[in-house]
């Protein structure tokens, strides 16, 4: 069997979908299977050795243009590829490109319209690729803000598709009208165009089948699965403080304040253990967030527990596994309902418990594990 896994890059940030794509690719090619993983927008980042195809498609320079100037639509292949260097891509995403959905709404409807866009020149050039190079059986596409080619592909390379949906609702929610009612609208006619859908969990499995007006039946639940290669299994330490850890995007989403306003009220409560409690984080930090996360310092401050605090930035695989093993328990309290959660199974592996709130896929990790502790969303206490 060949499959076209069509991954989007999360511009220069460690992304759960990327990691979650490049091991799954990654293991099935060790079985054997031919595939190509193949990046759109930006090159994927992950912590482990990448196998996806070197060359980009949809490059994020050239969709931008595309949708902004006319011009662009027509230019020829040669300028095009000079644009779609992975390595210039990479080098504007470090200078902080917005990736936020409350400036992409125009973007994501005219991505979603696929062949009727202004972005076809690119899918164009996807679909004749894979007709020359692979022709493959199955198409699976990363996530289902990629549905918009899925007729194109169907038509053009007769493949079957598959979708991984893996929290498209986090961005699509914050979309402004009337981008987001026609990104709803689009994204349901898109959804008609996939044979078959792909849930990390049964949670998302069910929301999703509403959110897209698709049939259950059509989402198959397959969890997570991590490389365990090398996983270092953590070992208490009690001479040193009892740490509390934070691996995610430091992001209100994410819920860094609450695990701050919860760690302040351990820190202070009148019992013998306050006083050797310690917080680490570890993340991605977006430009736009860094006020975000100077208000957790201060808050952190103005209880005294600031010497108590670390943020040790965004870490490779060797960084996480050794911060991982730096904790005695950790906790992610996400605001909205995680579909993913593989940072929460990282720690699991390694041998560091959880606690988390009572939603999304948290609930169903914790019940086939029993690695944890679930909290009522919100209740700090």
């Amino acid at each position: 069997m060949r499959i076209a896994y069509i991954a989007a890059g999360a511009a220069n940030m460690y992304c759960g979908s990327c990691l979650h794509d490049n091991t799954l690719a990654a293991a099935l090619m060790r079985q054997g299977v031919q595939l190509l993983l193949i990046p759109t927008y930006t090159p994927l980042r992950t912590d482990e050795p990448s196998v996806s195809e070197p060359r980009l498609f949809m490059g994020g320079i050239n969709v931008y243009l595309q949708q902004r100037w006319p011009f662009f639509r027509h230019t020829p292949r040669w300028f095009d590829r000079l644009l779609d260097s992975p390595r210039l891509v990479r080098w504007l995403a470090s200078r902080g490109v917005s990736t936020r959905p409350e400036e992409l709404g125009d973007l994501t409807v005219s991505m979603l319209q696929g062949d009727d866009g202004p972005q076809r020149k690119e899918l164009r050039r996807l679909v004749d690729w894979l007709a020359t190079h692979h022709r493959p059986d199955v198409v699976h596409l990363s996530n289902s803000m990629l549905a918009g080619m899925a007729r194109t592909l169907r038509e053009r390379l007769g493949a079957s598709i598959v979708c991984t949906l893996s929290g498209e609702d986090i961005f699509l929610e914050k979309l402004p009208e009337p981008h987001y009612g026609r990104a709803r609208e689009l994204l349901r006619q898109a959804a008609s165009q996939v044979n078959r859908f792909v849930a990390l969990n049964g949670y998302y499995a069910d929301f999703m089948s509403h959110y897209l007006s698709v049939d259950r039946d059509r989402i198959s639940v397959i969890p997570h699965g991590l490389n365990l290669d090398g996983m270092p299994t953590r070992r208490s330490d009690p001479s040193r403080p009892f740490t509390i850890g934070y691996l995610a995007r430091i992001d209100p989403d994410k819920g860094l304040h609450q695990l701050v306003e919860a760690f302040c009220k351990l820190a202070t409560a009148p019992h013998p253990g306050a006083a050797n409690l310690r917080l680490r984080v570890a993340g991605y930090l977006d430009p736009g967030d860094r006020d975000y996360l100077q208000q957790q310092r201060s808050r952190l401050e103005a209880h005294g527990l600031l010497d108590r605090f670390d943020y040790v930035g965004e870490v490779d695989l060797p960084g996480k596994l050794r911060f991982l093993q730096s904790l005695d328990v950790m906790s992610v309290p996400t605001v909205y309902a995680e579909s993913k959660g593989i940072s929460i199974l990282e720690a699991l592996a390694v041998g560091v418990p959880v606690v988390v709130p009572r939603h999304g896929t948290f609930p169903e990790i914790i019940a086939d594990t029993g690695g944890g502790l679930l909290s009522e969303p919100g209740d700090i206490d």
